[in-house]
């Protein structure tokens, strides 16, 4: 819930984001939606992981 004390959420910048996704996925991790792009600045993706933390990966576009 967005009112409980606590980490809800975690952010890295990353590379290759999706080899990233696909690595995940193998090992039992799924995406929470798709991958999407942010102002054609950003390439981003959410995994949900351990505790149900939301993961944020973010790759910035060249």
């Amino acid at each position: 819930m967005a009112n409980e004390l606590g980490l809800r959420s975690l952010s890295f910048e990353v590379e290759n984001l999706q080899a990233l996704v696909d690595r995940l996925a193998t090992e039992g991790y799924s995406l929470v939606g798709g991958i999407g792009e942010y102002e054609g600045v950003w390439r981003l993706a959410y995994v949900r992981g351990p505790e149900g933390i939301i993961v944020a990966l973010a790759e910035r576009m060249r």
